[in-house]
């Protein structure tokens, strides 16, 4: 039996309309507070500066850790107050590394408490080496930007921090997408950029146009 012509395409008027996807919130940009961490025996001048909108800051691999009696390496970081566990957080700026500077984290996500004992304290590394006119890794494996001695990059990371579970972090350098790797589970954690620095002689890096981002 042969269907007459107009019934072959007679589908529900409901079926012929397309059901848009559902658009992700947009990022917002949000305010942001931080205090300088820097050698414990120094006034915070004599490794930081804040000039022209460009935060500057250095380390000597002599210098003392932030804390009497720490053990940890030497640092002046900018360490942001805005603390989380969960949602959507993203860190964004430029970062400017002179030639030469080898072996300190430049940014980095910190875990400040309600891991798992024995977790590492960071989820997330950007670490300088002198590799190929100045190399920015993602710890010491993935490669995010190379060629960054004397040249502002933009840096942004992004964090979809899961409570109680495992989150995902994505890096993008000059807007392109670097790297997608996992965080290390629940945490309360921050942001973090400067200079901790695990090499030898003067680290120094300077930052401008940082932005905190929520969605």
């Amino acid at each position: 039996m042969t269907l007459p012509r107009r019934s072959l395409f007679a589908l529900p008027a409901v079926a012929l309309l397309a059901t848009p996807a559902q658009a992700a919130p947009a990022w917002t940009e949000t305010p942001f507070t931080y205090k300088i961490q820097k050698p414990w025996n120094l006034p915070q001048s004599a490794r930081y500066k804040y000039e022209g909108g460009v935060h500057s800051m250095w380390v000597y691999d002599t210098d003392e850790p932030m804390s009497e009696g720490s053990k940890t390496d030497p640092r002046t970081e900018m360490r942001w107050e805005q603390e989380y566990s969960s949602g959507q957080h993203a860190w964004q700026g430029e970062i400017y590394v002179p030639s030469g500077v080898n072996g300190p984290t430049v940014m980095q996500i910190l875990r400040v408490r309600g891991g798992d004992p024995g977790t590492p304290a960071t989820d997330f590394m950007l670490n300088v080496s002198n590799a190929n006119g100045g190399t920015l890794r993602y710890y010491t494996s993935t490669v995010i930007a190379q060629n960054i001695y004397n040249t502002w990059i933009r840096i942004r990371v992004e964090h979809s921090a899961v409570a109680g579970g495992t989150g995902k972090i994505k890096v993008y350098a000059n807007g392109a997408l670097k790297a997608t790797v996992s965080d290390r589970g629940k945490a309360t954690r921050h942001f973090k950029n400067g200079v901790y620095h695990h090499g030898s002689g003067r680290a120094e890096a300077r930052f401008r146009n940082i932005t905190y981002w929520r969605q």
